[in-house]
C-alpha cells in the first residue's frame, strides 16, 4: 500500500495560488494559521474519512511549561507535543480523520488555537500530513 505524503516548509516569501489553494480548508482557512472549525469537526469524524497522520512544526516566543507539555498527551485525541532539542522549537503531532491534507493540518493547528492555555503564541515552520 503506497502511503501519500503532503507536507510544506512555510517559507516567509509569498506562496503560489497553487500552493495555497492546496493548504487552504474547506473554511477559507490557511492550514498554517490553523481552524477551530476542522479541529471540532474532526472530533466527530465519520470512520470512513481518510487516516491522516499530521505533524506541525512550530516556535514559540516562551518556553511551553513541561506540565503543559504532558496535558496534551492526556488529552485523549492521540495528540504529542514534543520538543526537539532545539530551544523554542516544538512538533505537535497525531492522527486526525479528515477528507483533506489542509482539513487534517488545519484542526490540528485548531487544536491549539482552541487551548491558548497551553500555547500563547505561535509561528507555524512546516507542516506535514501522511494519509494511512
Amino acid at each position: 500500500m503506497r502511503r501519500r505524503v503532503t507536507e510544506a516548509a512555510i517559507l516567509t516569501h509569498t506562496q503560489s495560488p497553487a500552493a495555497v489553494r492546496q493548504w487552504t480548508c474547506p473554511h477559507a482557512q490557511h492550514a498554517r494559521h490553523g481552524c477551530v472549525t476542522c479541529y471540532q469537526a474532526s472530533a466527530d469524524a465519520d470512520p470512513e474519512l481518510p487516516l491522516w497522520e499530521v505533524a506541525v512544526w512550530f516556535t514559540t516566543t516562551r518556553p511551553i511549561p513541561i506540565r503543559a507539555l504532558q496535558d496534551v498527551h492526556r488529552h485523549g485525541r492521540r495528540f504529542t507535543l514534543d520538543q526537539p532539542s532545539t530551544p523554542l522549537v516544538y512538533i505537535l503531532s497525531g492522527q486526525v480523520r479528515t477528507g483533506l491534507a489542509a482539513e487534517a493540518v488545519a484542526g490540528m493547528v485548531g487544536f491549539m488555537l482552541q487551548n491558548r492555555h497551553i500555547v500563547e503564541e505561535f509561528n507555524v515552520t512546516e507542516i506535514r500530513a501522511v494519509h494511512t
